[in-house]
């Protein structure tokens, strides 16, 4: 039968089209291969997969010729060396546009026919932002190469086949197929197979925070069937051949098997590697054999570094940049048009011409020369500006203490460095809702078993209380986990055995952790669950000895039977870690436990344990002593249980885990091949676990198969969404099926009862296996367990042949709090005209009352719910939905009152429907007129492609926020993709743009820091385009008095550093530090936030506005001065001085009049701004006497400053050319009072309040020796950006 299966897959793949991709090792009990068959489909398949064993003399030519295809484990991140450092940083900066720009320019101008300055100046906007950037790359490439010098550098124990022991070497003389052995708390130096642990289990933990940042440790297996000689593992004895998957960046995933000598294969898991940077924890000795070295690791393979993204700003300056291109090819052929008239009119040229040359070639030659005189009009240091600006925005962001979480000590993580002006443009935002707006740490609250349900009502009303004392203080936030880790006594030096630690040294270690016992997702609101009293009276029937004497058929017996399946289910079907600090090593080793032997002394201890559970659960069937007898009656044991710390890797799992242990059904240990486990009158109970099948989004369901410590049948225990298990029909007799049918629906009434008030759900459910059935199965499990190719869709078939006919024991409800503030930022959200949407894989009900709970849905709001089996259902449905949605806004229309908003929420089916390309648009259509919209039982696929609908087919700003890794397709869709570092670990925070700690601090990153960023940046970028407009128009319009030879009125120095140096620094402060509204009043008042989209301040309006506005100015700025010299005999240096000067004070006080914030380092910046050109050109005057020929500036700039001529000219051009914005700014704000203006009522209020409060603090802390904070500083906020 399994070879008719293996050989059926086979088919369908050369059906495919993919026959030569599979590669499977056969499954026991079928022939295996030859050795010469084996070897041609290695060489066959060589280039998929890898080879790895361990290097033997007798074959040193072949170990060679294999391992050296592979890398070394030296690591290398610098980009660049000494010889080869200035070539590529030259390629790579000539890679963009506006330098190849100015490179072509500054060749252009050593022809000697267009020449326009001297040749050497034109060099000097290239040469310096080339050697800016240049130097910028060379510090963080030092910065790399001092990095990668400490860690190859790390010290290692290596095996050494000459001298047939370990020794010391650096990680970076580490190879493919080297023995390393590791010792507590010492990184893993490459991707290691685990051959050998000091754990008698078998395992060993690792820490993989420098990894993926999770907290929780995790466990790893030897690899099983070893052959060993011995206990010791010895690398003589090793003689197993490695078939790995080539190297790969997927974290959680590694195929390959070990081929014995015997030609047995043994397949290879996720669970028998470990990674290089993690670190060994709470295991005394490790070995493995190295499968991936230096760049092949999986983590050096994840070292993507910063994520680069191109902002929406961006995309339009690329467009204005090419308008301005072509306005400078318009101004260019005016010169060169102009320029060839003007020959042809005048035949006595009052200026030195070519009179050799026709117009025409002239008029060409003009063209080229205007080109590199008017090349400032291309502004290349914006990108450069651009870049410091947004630095200096993050920085700002990164700093603020509103956005800093001192529970985690944690901050905001800016992750894309060029972006942080598309948070000011969001419109769309899509979350998930567990661990994103709720806390994601699960509380027990209810269950439901055997169809009966059991509401722990006392339980719930430790939770208010719980709830209500967190409250309380205003500024206190709630920890997202706990301070204390399971692994806090983890071992000291990486030397010392666990064994022998002294007495005082545990001390120590105790007394630095003095906080309570927790672990991961274990605070104690999760571990203090208060009893049912009705399931606990149940519980103590069946320790009292009547359940041995009834019969096995009646009503009770069957009831009981489900209730201790119910909690064995919550206690082994899981992947908790369980430690203790009692134990050696940190860890409830249960190492010694065998099956036999611990079932040898549960009997022995039978009777002992059955007594004290009689007597601690007796006084426990009055209802209202339920909550303190068990703490006076137990204290003992309780005391006991408590030293066990769970290391769990979901928070679902440590409070089933903690609900089982409250009614003493307790895991103990943990093994590779069993679980030691507490039920109550049974005592310590070994289960031999078989297999477990973990969790994933295909399936939505984790199964355990076990060997029942009672009966001895294999039962394959499974927890799931009741999407999966709720259709499950067992086998059996009709009578047995109407009891399974009532069980059933009394259990879905429950479930419906748990999502209505916005809990979690979850089934229990187990099946047994016939002995036949069960090794029928294995046979499938350990072919697709030791394949390499399609592993993933073998095991997925392999798993839904089991999870098939389950009988349902019960469900639990988990209670999930809303994070702080979170109804608050979603209010303030829709107000700012963001469009919510919940993507969840929760049930129906349940989301929906967590969009009550959040302020997502108000009580007038109508539901539009689509929930369809078929496409055609979905199609008739969506119309009906349509006119209903049509027919709501009609009705209210007319009564002049506030229509109620539109919520559509679709199911995991429906969603499906609705992203088909048919369907697409009336989708669309339906959901942009609704408020926000649900959608419930979504994969994370399908989570993505609803982001990527919105953001392609509407062309808005889209923004997904997450915490899991069920998120990480919608983060990386979304334009802004935003991760939370909460309980599930970090691979939403690891992929995404930015990442924070609580969904509250939405508010003001969006609000506040996307709304500045934005509108600085976009102005910025319009003063820069406005200041290089303005100062080239004045070169054009003296072009009309120069024949349009290309000339320039002032020397070529002052013409460069005018732009590039002079007025450079204000549009950088101005993009950092200018706020157009305070941060209160945008938090206050989250409508300001839409009115930046509405008006759209960088929008091509705005640009030609703005290209306006410069013409005008430089026409004012040209010929005011020209009037007034006209007639006299001044030099075109003398006439260029005034000029200079007054384009200068035009642009500086340009910025000021835009500028909303002016602070003392504005003032400082404009002052060094005008003091630098007066400065230099003071000095040019004075010195330079052949600096810019072929014109001579010596005493140009002294005489013209002493003259009162100068000053006058200066005070009217500027006066002139700015009364026009000074005079509409001020008419627009009288006719449009902006929130600058209301906001400045609400900072006189607010700097009164804080004058009052400082100077009532200083009056409190006056006797306190301490320096008072000064009241007058009534503009000190918390947050400086």
């Amino acid at each position: 039968m399994e070879r008719l299966h293996w050989v059926r897959h086979r088919c369908r793949q050369m059906l495919l089209g993919s026959s030569g991709r599979g590669w499977y090792s056969t499954p026991d009990g079928m022939p295996s291969e030859t050795s010469m068959e084996t070897h041609s489909s290695a060489q066959r398949d060589r280039g998929k997969r890898r080879t790895v064993f361990a290097p033997d003399d007798t074959r040193q030519q072949e170990v060679e010729s294999v391992f050296n295809s592979y890398k070394g484990n030296a690591i290398c991140t610098t980009k660049y060396t000494w010889l080869t450092f200035i070539p590529m940083n030259l390629f790579e900066q000539f890679h963009r546009v506006a330098n190849l720009y100015f490179l072509f320019l500054a060749l252009l101008n050593w022809v000697p026919v267009v020449e326009a300055f001297q040749r050497e100046i034109t060099m000097i906007p290239l040469v310096l932002v080339l050697t800016v950037i240049a130097i910028k790359d060379a510090l963080e490439n030092y910065r790399r190469y001092l990095f990668d010098r400490k860690v190859n550098n790390n010290m290692v124990q290596a095996f050494c086949g000459k001298q047939k022991a370990y020794i010391y070497q650096c990680w970076k003389d580490v190879r493919v197929g080297d023995f390393v052995r590791l010792s507590c708390n010492e990184i893993i130096p490459a991707d290691l197979l685990l051959l050998y642990s000091s754990d008698p289990r078998g395992v060993c933990y690792i820490d993989t925070a420098n990894l993926d940042g999770e907290n929780n440790l995790k466990q790893r297996q030897v690899v099983p069937d070893l052959p060993l000689e011995g206990l010791e593992f010895t690398a003589e004895s090793f003689n197993c051949r490695v078939e790995c998957e080539n190297p790969n960046n997927d974290l959680s995933r590694f195929r390959g098997y070990m081929e014995h000598p015997s030609g047995v294969r043994v397949g290879l898991h996720n669970s028998n590697l470990l990674l290089r940077s993690c670190t060994i924890r709470n295991t005394e000795t490790v070995v493995g054999i190295v499968v991936y070295a230096g760049h092949d690791t999986k983590a050096m393979m994840n070292n993507s570094g910063p994520r680069y993204k191109r902002s929406q700003l961006e995309k339009h300056l690329n467009t204005d940049i090419l308008w301005c291109v072509l306005l400078l090819i318009i101004m260019c052929l005016t010169a060169a048009i102009g320029h060839g008239l003007w020959l042809k009119n005048h035949k006595e040229a009052v200026f030195q011409v070519n009179k050799e040359m026709s117009p025409a070639m002239a008029g060409f030659y003009v063209f080229w020369t205007m080109i590199i005189v008017l090349q400032v009009l291309i502004p290349i240091s914006l990108y450069v500006s651009i870049e410091i600006v947004k630095l200096g925005q993050i920085y700002f962001i990164h700093n603020d203490l509103a956005l800093y979480n001192q529970q985690l000590d944690s901050r905001i993580q800016c992750r894309a460095l060029n972006i942080t002006e598309d948070l000011g443009q969001i419109q769309y935002l899509f979350s998930d809702k567990t661990g994103t707006l709720t806390e994601n740490k699960m509380v027990f609250r209810r269950c439901s078993i055997y169809g009966v349900e059991y509401p722990h009502e006392e339980n719930a009303h430790r939770l208010e209380v719980y709830e209500a004392e967190k409250v309380e203080p205003a500024v206190r936030s709630v920890t997202l986990k706990s301070g204390c880790s399971g692994r806090s006594l983890s071992c000291k030096h990486s030397t010392v055995s666990l064994n022998t630690l002294t007495a005082q040294e545990e001390e120590d270690q105790l007394s630095s952790h003095s906080l309570p016992q927790t672990s991961a997702f274990c605070s104690s609101v999760t571990k203090e669950v208060v009893p049912d009293p009705e399931l606990v009276r149940k519980l103590n029937w069946f320790c009292s000895s009547v359940l041995a004497d009834s019969s096995s058929g009646s009503a009770t017996s069957l009831e009981l039977t489900y209730i201790i399946d119910f909690f064995l289910a919550l206690v082994i079907c899981n992947s908790v870690v369980v430690s203790s600090p009692s134990q050696p090593g940190h860890v409830v080793s249960g190492s010694n436990f065998g099956v036999q032997e611990v079932e040898d002394a549960s009997k022995t201890e039978h009777s002992e344990t059955e007594d004290h559970l009689k007597g601690a659960w007796t006084n426990l069937e009055g209802p209202g002593e339920i909550v303190e007898e068990p703490t006076r009656d137990m204290d003992g044991k309780r005391d006991r249980d408590d030293e066990l710390l769970y290391e769990a890797e979901s928070p679902d799992e440590a409070a089933l885990v903690h609900a089982a242990h409250a009614y003493r059904c307790t895991l103990r240990g943990r093994s590779a091949e069993g679980l030691l486990v507490d039920l109550p009158g049974m005592g310590p109970l070994a289960v031999q676990l078989l297999h477990i099948l973990p969790f994933d989004s295909n399936r939505k369901k984790m199964s355990v198969v076990v060997r029942h410590p009672l009966t001895g049948q294999v039962v394959v225990y499974t927890k799931g969404a009741d999407s999966v298990i709720m259709d499950q029909t067992p086998k059996g007799s009709e009578q047995t099926q109407d009891i399974y049918n009532h069980i059933r629906e009394q259990t879905q009434n429950h479930l419906d009862s748990y999502a209505r008030q916005g809990l979690r759900t979850l089934c229990i459910a187990r099946k047994v296996l016939e002995e036949e059935e069960y090794e029928v199965w294995l046979k499938g499990q350990q072919l697709a367990e030791s394949s390499i190719e399609d592993r993933e869709e073998l095991l997925l078939e392999a798993a839904q042949r089991l999870e098939t006919n389950l009988t349902l024991l019960g469900t639990t409800g988990i209670v999930d709090q809303l994070q702080e503030d979170v109804p608050e930022t979603i209010e303030a959200l829709q107000k700012a005209g963001i469009k919510v949407w919940i993507l969840t894989g929760d049930k129906q009900e349940t989301a929906i009352n967590v969009g009550y709970a959040c302020k997502l849905l108000c009580p007038n709001d109508q539901l539009l719910t689509a929930d369809c089996g078929s496409k055609d259902a979905y199609a008739a449905l969506l119309e009906e939905l349509k006119v209903e949605e049509q027919c709501g806004d009609d009705s209210l229309s007319p009564a002049g009152e506030a229509a109620p908003g539109f919520i559509l929420v679709l199911d995991g089916l429906t969603l499906e429907w609705a992203l088909q390309k048919e369907q697409r648009s009336n989708f669309l259509e339906l959901s942009r007129r609704c408020k926000a919209v649900i959608c419930c039982r979504s994969t994370p696929l399908q989570k993505s492609k609803v982001v990527q609908l919105i953001q392609d087919q509407l062309g808005v700003m889209t923004l997904a926020v997450g915490d899991g890794a069920n998120d990480v397709s919608m983060i990386q869709m979304a334009g802004v993709g935003i991760g939370i570092s909460g309980q599930e670990g970090m691979q939403a925070v690891m992929s995404s743009d930015f990442a924070i700690s609580r969904f509250k601090h939405l508010r003001k990153l969006l609000l506040v820091h996307g709304r500045w960023c934005y509108t600085r940046l976009a102005n910025m970028i319009l003063y820069f385009i406005y200041k290089n407009v303005m100062y080239v128009n004045l070169l054009f319009w003296y072009q009309f008095f120069c024949g349009f030879s290309g000339s320039v009125m002032t020397n070529a120095w002052v013409l460069i550093l005018f732009n590039l140096i002079f007025t450079s620094i204000p549009p950088l402060v101005y993009g950092v530090l200018d706020r157009d509204t305070p941060a209160h009043s945008l938090m206050e008042l989250p409508e300001l936030y839409s009115q930046v989209q509405t008006s759209k301040v960088y929008i091509p309006d705005m640009f030609w506005i703005t290209v306006l506005d410069a013409f005008y100015q430089s026409l004012i700025c040209f010929f005011v001065p020209y009037f007034a010299v006209a007639g006299s005999s001044v030099s075109e240096l003398s006439f260029g001085s005034p000029i200079n000067a007054s384009a200068l004070l035009i642009v500086l006080l340009h910025h000021v009049i835009e500028s909303h914030t002016l602070t003392w380092i504005h003032v400082l910046v404009l002052v060094l701004s005008g003091g630098l050109y007066f400065g230099f050109v003071l000095l040019f005057s004075l010195f330079c006497v052949t600096c810019s020929p072929p014109t001579n500036p010596v005493g140009v700039e002294t005489l013209e400053m002493n003259q009162p001529l100068f000053y006058i000219i200066c005070v009217v051009t500027t006066v002139t050319a700015l009364l026009p914005r000074l005079f509409l700014r001020a008419l627009y704000n009288t006719l449009h009072p902006s929130a600058v203006l209301k906001s400045a009522g609400m900072d006189e209020v607010d700097s009164e309040t804080y004058r009052r409060n400082m100077q009532r603090w200083n009056l409190i802390h006056s006797r306190a020796n301490k320096l008072p904070l000064c009241a007058d500083n009534s503009g000190l906020e918390a947050s400086t950006a």
